[in-house]
């Protein structure tokens, strides 16, 4: 044990951790920069940063005060202590409805601030896009705005008071009339008034440098305000009061469609004096092509406030018709609203990607201008932008003239470097000319403090650096942000990456095959870190379990980087701090859809056990779970059902099967059907519709043959044949089974999500054989069970991807209800008209998509929203030893509580076999496929003597 961390551990009674693991998760935050920092401390109280700091001076060991880890300049990156607040200061202390004040601790993350707040009719007027996970300390250190800005202002317009505690341990609470103020703060200011008075441009975004303006005598005196975006450099956060508003009883938005962003950007600021909550814009390049906008190339997303709908909506249509577009909507509903506001909230992730795939990086993420220069300043920055050959999709608070961009900089070799600093100058310049900041909402930190004087020129940044030294003489506090700058171009977090391809498994098309790409597609934007799944999000059921970055897509991002990195952590595949922070990832694949820029968690980590386990024993459960189908179908074959439901069924015998399978203790062994749905099934007709191939996949076979046989009965009711594979046809145009060709299909789920992925390419290449009649047909292939049909579309052609079938066969899968809406869009389910409770199967929701499913929903008649998140089991997942109490947490978050609180007669829905026996265990609730629910009701008509649906 280091003399420091005998030190710290002595002093501290919140945790010290110096692990690799706690080091490698705090190595980066969401811009381009790493560093490595020597220990990380989550203080419990005031007295715990006081006494950090004390042993850190005593030591010479910097310290850097972190948040959420969303800062996009490097300002979160530390060699030092980082103080990690998101652990144990967290809380809100106290809310005045009738100050309207509250007051917060510095790792409080924004929106729990804004559901408390709530109530009162108030909320706290900034709001980045990264609001669910973004802490009140990072914001205040950040100085952050928000999309709210043009009508709220910056963190700085709704701070009070701080705490605040120096390097040196005095504890002060900064405030106006140079309340807290450190000794010479005051004689510094008044010494140089003149150059305050006029050395800092006047625009609403001004965020760059120190807020030394704020001490102005004619301003109060502000020392609060000041510290307002000094990045952790002048002193600690411990504590803050910050002021409230009141938050409009209605919105409406105006979307508003201009020909492209400059015509967007030009009409900006004239919609200002009418009074708006927001001016965003945004390009096309930047919005799925799926979501339905106004005619245009470029939008302002325009929000208005009343007491009443009616107010709202009237203020938006008054901005309409004062605004020169192209095309308009205006959008009162509020679930309409946030799904296009989720569009823009997403762009900090989707911008990390070009069009055409290619990486882009922050940097130049958040500049700002007057905003009546915003629509010169855009067409002077794409000219830059060309002269370098340069790209970026520029979008962000166009009423405010900030402006954020990724551009697609070569950061990983010498030659790209060179051009990221060159571009650097060249556009603080042009910033500068323009009057603007260099920094509009998110700080400077590493990546602009070093061009500072290019803004502010070199007296003013002198000042700068006497502020500094007042604050923290000793120079520990963040060091090398905003005064006595590292150069811009070093520490970039991608120098540290291998320089060739890594051998790995999956093709990874998105990422050109390279490993360390599809690594760096986490970019830190943590949206990942959200404590709650907001409407049908999955992504990440583990974090909010257990509250810990390793188990954040983020984290295990993180750790996957310094994996490749090898200077942390230093044993590559072997690594056990990798293997234990995936170990929790229930591969739900829901990062794979809900992480901005696509990161897919679940791929990565049965590459990692691929690799990891080569060569080597691996847990029982991996073989118990992992070659599940094998056994199955051993069971099958020897008609030994009955038996081993009997064995089962004994409770000293299930034990020791579970302990020698690696199987959680607290589960039941399902029960196995006695007969299987291929031999129960027997084949129809061509149907007046056509015929699809049912593919049966082993939940299906041996656990829940029902479901099978529900969705034959629907499909023959819509007039659709089933055929189960292998199949051929035959010169009448029918079907016979291929009795020459012996084996299974199977879409290899259980070998891929644990690692097995030799033994699943052989299964997956015997499959393709075994499909290769039905390939030569144009016939689709219906998958019952969510994870099936997702492992065939997306495990199985970037495993095989050397194999064109393999491309063919997934383009084929399609769900149940995509069978019936293709193949049968005129016929109509029976009615089944009554409430439905359950939850979207996370791999439904990351790969499938639900939007058939909803539909059938709605034509039959079964009414309500399912619920996101994930179940929990997932798979082998939740049968695993040492997993049950995680996937327990991950149903109670919601499936459970909404099954619970769900009416007498409500039908519970439940697609996948995981999720259905989640329900089965944990609450005693049986749930059912949809064509389960459908086959009932036809199967009741019938028997009344009722006509069947029609078309």
């Amino acid at each position: 044990m280091t003399d420091l961390e005998a030190a710290l551990r002595k002093a501290v009674r919140g945790d010290v951790r110096f692990d690799v693991t706690s080091r490698a998760l705090t190595t980066m935050d969401a811009s381009n920069y790493r560093r490595v920092p020597l220990a990380v401390v989550a203080p419990r109280d005031a007295d715990d940063v006081a006494a950090v700091l004390a042993v850190c001076r005593e030591h010479s060991v910097p310290v850097v005060a972190r948040g959420g880890g969303t800062s996009i300049a490097g300002q979160a990156t530390g060699t030092g202590v980082v103080l990690d607040f998101t652990r144990h200061m967290n809380r809100l202390l106290s809310l005045d409805p009738s100050s309207r004040t509250a007051v917060v601790q510095p790792g409080l993350v924004l929106d729990r601030l804004q559901e408390a707040a709530a109530p009162h009719g108030l909320r706290f007027g900034p709001d980045p896009s990264t609001h669910s996970r973004c802490t009140l300390g990072g914001m205040i250190g950040n100085n952050s705005c928000g999309s709210h800005s043009v009508a709220w202002g910056t963190t700085a317009d709704s701070v009070r008071e701080l705490d605040v505690v120096t390097v040196r341990g005095r504890r002060s609470r900064l405030g106006q009339g140079w309340a807290g103020a450190p000794e010479g703060l005051r004689e510094l200011v008044e010494g140089d008034l003149a150059r305050l008075r006029t050395g800092f441009p006047e625009l609403p975004r001004r965020i760059s440098g120190y807020a030394l303006d704020a001490l102005l005598p004619e301003r109060g005196a502000d020392v609060a305000r000041s510290f307002c975006g000094s990045e952790g450099t002048l002193g600690i956060l411990t504590e803050a009061v910050v002021r409230l508003v009141e938050s409009p009883r209605a919105r409406a938005l105006a979307v508003l469609g201009y020909p492209d962003e400059g015509a967007a950007a030009e009409a900006a600021a004239g919609l200002l004096p009418h009074g708006p909550l927001t001016v965003e814009g945004m390009a096309a390049d930047l919005v799925p092509a799926a979501v339905a906008l106004p005619r245009g190339g470029a939008w302002l997303f325009v929000e208005t406030g009343g007491d009443t709908e009616a107010e709202a909506r009237a203020r938006a249509e008054t901005i309409v018709r004062a605004a020169d577009v192209m095309d308009a909507l205006v959008v009162t509903d509020p679930a309409g609203q946030r799904a296009l506001w989720r569009i823009r909230e997403d762009a900090s992730g989707t911008a990390t990607r070009m069009p055409d795939g290619s990486e882009a990086w922050p940097g130049w993420e958040d500049c700002a201008v007057p905003p009546a220069r915003l629509g010169a300043y855009l067409r002077d920055f794409r000219g830059l932008l060309g002269e370098h050959g340069l790209r970026g999709t520029p979008y962000g608070h166009f009423g405010d003239g900030c402006i954020h961009v990724r551009i697609d900089f070569d950061l990983l070799t010498d030659t790209g470097v060179g051009r990221f600093r060159r571009f650097s100058q060249e556009l603080a310049d042009l910033v500068a000319a323009h009057g603007g900041s260099l920094s509009g909402e998110h700080g400077d930190g590493q990546a602009r403090a070093e061009l500072l004087p290019r803004m502010y020129g070199p007296e003013l940044v002198r000042l700068f650096e006497r502020a500094k030294g007042v604050w923290d003489p000793d120079d520990l506090l963040n060091p090398g942000m905003l005064v006595r700058p590292a150069p811009l171009d070093s520490n970039l977090r991608f120098s540290v990456l291998p320089r060739e391809p890594v051998d790995v498994a999956f093709g990874y098309p998105a990422d050109g095959g390279d490993f360390s790409a599809a690594v760096r597609r986490c970019v830190g934007v943590a949206k990942c870190r959200t404590t709650s799944a907001p409407g049908s999000s999955v992504m990440c059921p583990s974090f909010r379990a257990t509250g810990e970055e390793e188990h954040s897509t983020r984290g295990r991002a993180r750790l996957l980087h310094e994996m490749l990195a090898g200077e942390l952590v230093t044993d590559g595949w072997r690594s056990e701090e990798v293997r234990d922070a995936l170990d929790l990832c229930l591969s739900c694949k829901g990062c794979r859809s809900d992480c901005p820029v696509g990161v897919d968690m679940a791929t990565y980590k049965a590459e990692f056990l691929h690799h990891h386990y080569g060569g080597r024993r691996r847990p029982a459960a991996h073989y118990a779970m992992g070659w599940l189908p094998v056994w199955l179908r051993a069971v099958a074959r020897t008609r030994a059902a009955r038996a081993a439901n009997l064995l089962a069924g004994v409770r000293p015998l299930a034990a020791v099967a579970k302990r020698l399978g690696g199987l959680a203790p607290e589960r039941d062994i399902p029960r196995l059907a006695t007969r299987t749905f291929s031999r129960s099934f027997r084949p129809r007709g061509d149907g007046p519709r056509g015929r699809v191939v049912l593919w049966p996949d082993t939940f299906t076979e041996h656990l829940s043959p029902e479901v099978g046989q529900a969705a034959v009965r629907v499909l023959e009711a819509a007039g659709i044949g089933t055929v189960l594979p292998p199949t051929l046809r035959t010169a009448s145009g029918g079907f016979r089974p291929l009795a020459a060709r012996r084996g299974r299909v199977c879409c290899g789920l259980t070998y891929v999500s644990t690692g097995q992925l030799d033994r699943a390419r052989t299964v997956l290449r015997r499959t393709l054989d075994l499909m290769a009649p039905v390939l030569e047909t144009d016939l689709l292939v219906v998958v019952l069970e969510p994870s099936c049909a997702a492992a065939l579309r997306t495990d199985l052609p970037e495993l095989l991807h050397d194999d064109e079938r393999a491309a063919r066969l997934a383009s084929r899968v399609v769900t149940f209800a995509e069978a019936l809406e293709r193949l049968a869009p005129g016929w109509r389910p029976p009615r089944v008209d009554r409430p439905a409770v359950g939850q979207t199967h996370c791999h439904q929701h990351a790969v499938l998509g639900d939007a058939a499913e909803r539909r059938l929903r709605e034509a039959a008649g079964l009414t309500g929203e399912l619920a996101g998140g994930c179940c929990g089991l997932a798979g082998n997942f939740g049968f695993e030893k040492g997993h049950f109490e995680v996937s327990r947490a991950c149903a109670e978050e919601q499936l459970l509580p909404a099954v619970r609180a769900a009416a007498d007669g409500t039908v519970v829905l439940a697609d996948g076999f995981s999720c259905r026996t989640q329900l089965g265990q944990l609450a005693g609730v049986r749930g059912r496929h949809l064509a389960e629910v459908l086959a009932e009701v036809l199967a009741e008509r019938l028997e009344e003597g009722l006509e069947g649906p029609g078309t």
